[in-house]
């Protein structure tokens, strides 16, 4: 019972990293708790610490030699995800914000230049800012619909193009393939965080990218109850990556490694259920009078729709509205009053989410062009004539406030 390269994406989600063989028959690896790994002889230890570097690629597990390095739970997730990739190596870490500030430290160093997408995660935006301009590496932000004009901005000392397709408040699809073409005909790497669409839904190796970012605490874990991230890279950058994160003391404990391998056995059938219900309520909200812009990529009213197409084989559950300008009690009344959409920051889980979002205060490379406010929806997996229903209502106590106020 196994999972190769040549085996379809959906029958490597349910076997991809599990060995029963090697666990007495048990269909899902264990949770090793441990710290301390034992040896029984000086000879064994050296042996261990002299092993040539491991290969989920080539099936040649790492040796455990103390727990922050790993366990056998840790080799299976991360050997499960490296084949969800096609990847050279995945490294898993305590959040998506870690997946990501580890790719670029495994890169850049004091003196680089990184060009990083305008649209990019907020908490991103605050650790180029803060600590990697503390570091003396400079950030540039950029259009994230500029494509190969991106060779415009690339340095001699550009090291890392940072990209986020679509962006995840405002979902610009970006043109990675061109980008790419472009930061590597300079020697720089394109690194891309690809939590909207998951190895599911979108190839980022196809199109170029040499390191890969995604929060497995969204749709791998499911659930809505694990933080966690992943790295996935290609050779040329592979043990920078897993040596960065293991000198900055990234370990992902146990019990959250285990639920992450729970999640991702039924990530197909979650991610077709959100991509059916976000896109029958991306169509239903655009038919509404109070709406300026449904932004998801999957309809053909999106400036990106053709490079979604292009780039992706299906959508998640996440995309925005922009709403028509309002009164602040009337939005209020809107998203307040929603009974089956809970207001979070996060996404990926089984249930629907709602998050007010002000992008113009986000961005210093291109302008916001709307004046109404903007409305993040995360659709989970309820029915979908219930969530229609209750946004329905939430158009109702928007309207009368605005009439009243009139």
């Amino acid at each position: 019972m196994s999972a190769s390269r040549s085996t379809k994406l959906r029958t490597r989600v349910v076997h991809a990293g599990r060995h029963p063989a090697d666990n007495h028959g048990v269909v899902n690896p264990p949770v090793y708790h441990a710290s301390t790994i034992l040896k029984p002889t000086m000879a064994d230890r050296a042996a261990g610490q002299s092993a040539p570097p491991h290969s989920y690629r080539d099936g040649r597990m790492p040796t455990p030699t103390y727990g922050r390095s790993g366990t056998p739970t840790t080799y299976a997730f991360e050997e499960a995800v490296t084949l969800l990739y096609d990847a050279d190596d995945v490294v898993a870490v305590p959040s998506g914000l870690a997946a990501i500030t580890v790719g670029l430290l495994a890169v850049l160093k004091a003196g680089d230049h990184l060009l990083m997408t305008d649209t990019a995660y907020f908490p991103t935006r605050k650790f180029c800012d803060q600590v990697l301009a503390d570091y003396g590496i400079e950030t540039t932000y950029y259009d994230p619909r500029i494509g190969g004009a991106i060779a415009t901005l690339i340095r001699d000392n550009t090291r890392v193009v940072y990209t986020e397709s679509p962006g995840s408040l405002t979902f610009e699809i970006q043109d990675i393939p061109a980008i790419a073409e472009a930061a590597h005909a300079r020697d720089a790497a394109v690194m891309m965080d690809n939590t909207w669409g998951t190895p599911l839904y979108c190839r980022p190796f196809a199109l170029g990218v040499d390191i890969v970012n995604e929060a497995v605490t969204k749709y791998i874990g499911g659930h809505s109850d694990l933080m966690m991230g992943v790295i996935a890279s290609t050779e040329r950058y592979a043990g920078a990556v897993r040596s960065t994160a293991r000198l900055h003391g990234h370990y992902v404990a146990p019990d959250e490694l285990y639920l992450a391998q729970r999640g991702l056995r039924t990530l197909s059938v979650r991610l077709k259920q959100n991509e059916e219900t976000g896109i029958a309520m991306a169509r239903w909200l655009e038919a509404r009078p109070e709406v300026a812009a449904v932004l998801h990529p999957a309809l053909e009213s999106h400036p990106d729709h053709a490079l979604w197409k292009r780039d992706f084989s299906g959508a998640s559950g996440l995309f925005s509205i922009v709403l028509k300008p309002l009164p602040e009690v009337a939005y209020a009344a809107f998203v307040d009053g929603l009974e089956l959409f809970g207001m979070g920051a996060s996404w990926g889980g089984f249930e629907s989410l709602v998050k007010p979002g002000n992008p113009g205060a986000e961005r210093t490379a291109t302008p916001w062009p709307y004046e109404g406010p903007l409305i993040r929806f995360h659709a989970g997996l309820e029915d979908i004539d219930d969530l229609i229903a209750d946004l329905e209502a939430g158009f109702d106590r928007l309207n009368a406030i605005t009439k009243a106020a009139a």
